[in-house]
């Protein structure tokens, strides 16, 4: 890749980004995130600061590098992990007990100072206390169940009951957290029409 050349994550690491709508074994390398976390329902105050602060430090990171001339790179699209305390079953509590840990992948060249300066600049801007809480997150996944889930978020657990099975005939099991990936933009996009990738690590 030329030094003036954009970077862009998704298209290099396409395979991690592609899925059908039957469940599939994939295996998916070490990633490395800016994240933020957080508990209660989706759509809540906290759960949507969280994600303006998260991009707040993704944009402000990129364009700061960009602005320096130290390369340009794509934001990359929404993901999240999401469990809460007493397991993975999130139709076994109410929402307002969920906890998640809202994600974007970032290049690994990109360093906490930088985070920290980013911070800084948008608190200066009154744009919120929350991205003090973004940090850099490694996670290795390794061998998944993924699938496409097309359709309302709150259809997902007949997909994931889909994604358990498909592992168990197998003779494999869930293990660590249910991640999701969002292709769709919900404020876009009708319900009915939602495209989002389902994964989670099996052993």
């Amino acid at each position: 890749m030329s030094a003036d050349a954009k970077l862009d994550l998704y298209k290099l690491h396409k395979s991690d980004y592609t899925a059908k709508r039957a469940p599939a074994i994939v295996d998916v390398a070490e990633a490395r995130y800016l994240a933020i976390d957080g508990r209660g329902e989706p759509g809540g105050p906290d759960f949507q600061s969280g994600i303006g602060a998260l991009y707040g430090v993704a944009f402000t990171v990129k364009m700061t590098r960009k602005m320096a001339g130290r390369g340009d790179y794509a934001v990359c699209k929404l993901e999240a992990q999401w469990w809460h305390d007493g397991g993975d079953d999130l139709s076994r509590v109410p929402k307002s007990e969920w906890r998640w840990r809202m994600m974007i992948r970032t290049p690994d060249f990109v360093e906490p100072p930088e985070l920290e300066r980013a911070a800084r600049k948008l608190v200066e801007k009154n744009k919120g206390e929350a991205v003090s809480r973004v940090w850099l997150e490694t996670i290795a996944e390794g061998r998944c169940v993924q699938v496409l889930h097309v359709g309302p978020y709150d259809r997902e657990h007949e997909t994931i009951e889909a994604m358990r099975a498909f592992a168990e005939e197998r003779g494999l099991a869930f293990h660590g957290l249910h991640h999701e990936i969002y292709l769709s933009d919900p404020r876009r996009v009708e319900p009915s029409r939602l495209k989002t990738i389902l994964r989670r690590p099996v052993r």
